[in-house]
């Protein structure tokens, strides 16, 4: 396979070290050891040309990660992190015998959900959100990335640890077709919260502040709701993978 852009191959080696860090206790590492494996499967594929804009699709895949990432800093420091990751790092601290798949799905429901529009918007000027097609190319690197993802799901399967009951197979984002339909669903609702934040970022800090606080308390109960004791299918179910700020 071609080697991952010199960016993407620096995103994984900081990856390294915060793996190697964690210990084998920390329940944190099973959410960043599949993710470490997808970044290096999408700058494998950038690297491929596999992508529309590969140059794009590589600066927008570091300024998702970095949101992660410096949340992560954060919380080893003890300062103030933002609150879905909060839930999710303190569910693995205090239950750390939860099983991995549970500890994956609650760290893909915030990097999706919270991070991911920050990152579109944070590769996306408000101009290029106007403009339909450029947008229209950004957003088939998007669903590409799904495909990218989708292709992991097998060998994944393979690397989580753990026991795992039927209702964990059900459940799981590493399932072929429940990782398919997180994805489409969690897509639409990104881009529509991505919009909206477009369109707070032209009225001003003030107003951009009070969206992300918004996207926070909607993320932060989505995945406190998941980490609660009951069947989470039956909640993914229900409520779905994402969430939606008002208007989007």
């Amino acid at each position: 396979m071609p080697e991952p852009p010199e960016a993407i191959t620096r995103l994984m080696a900081r990856m390294d070290a915060d793996l190697a860090a964690f210990g084998p206790n920390d329940a944190r590492r099973h959410f960043l050891g599949v993710y470490r494996r997808t970044t290096e499967a999408v700058g494998e594929e950038i690297a491929r040309g596999g992508f529309v804009d590969g140059e794009w699709v590589e600066r927008w895949d570091v300024v998702f990660a970095e949101l992660y990432l410096s949340a992560l800093d954060v919380w080893n420091a003890g300062g103030p992190t933002p609150g879905p990751w909060e839930v999710a790092f303190r569910t693995a601290r205090d239950d750390p015998g939860l099983q991995p798949l549970r500890q994956i799905l609650f760290g893909m429901n915030v990097h999706v959900n919270y991070d991911l529009p920050q990152a579109l918007l944070g590769a996306i000027t408000d101009r290029e959100f106007d403009d339909p097609v450029l947008i229209a190319r950004r957003a088939r690197d998007h669903e590409h990335i799904d495909a990218v993802l989708l292709s992991r799901v097998s060998a994944e399967d393979d690397l989580i640890e753990g026991k795992r009951s039927l209702l964990d197979r059900l459940l799981t984002p590493l399932n072929r077709a429940g990782t398919k339909r997180f994805l489409v669903e969690a897509r639409e609702k990104v881009w529509r919260n991505a919009r909206v934040m477009s369109a707070a970022r032209r009225q001003g800090p003030e107003a951009l502040g009070r969206r992300l606080a918004e996207l926070d308390a909607l993320c932060s109960a989505r995945v406190a709701d998941l980490v609660a004791p009951g069947q989470v299918i039956l909640k993914l179910a229900r409520k779905g993978f994402g969430v939606l700020l008002s208007g989007a």
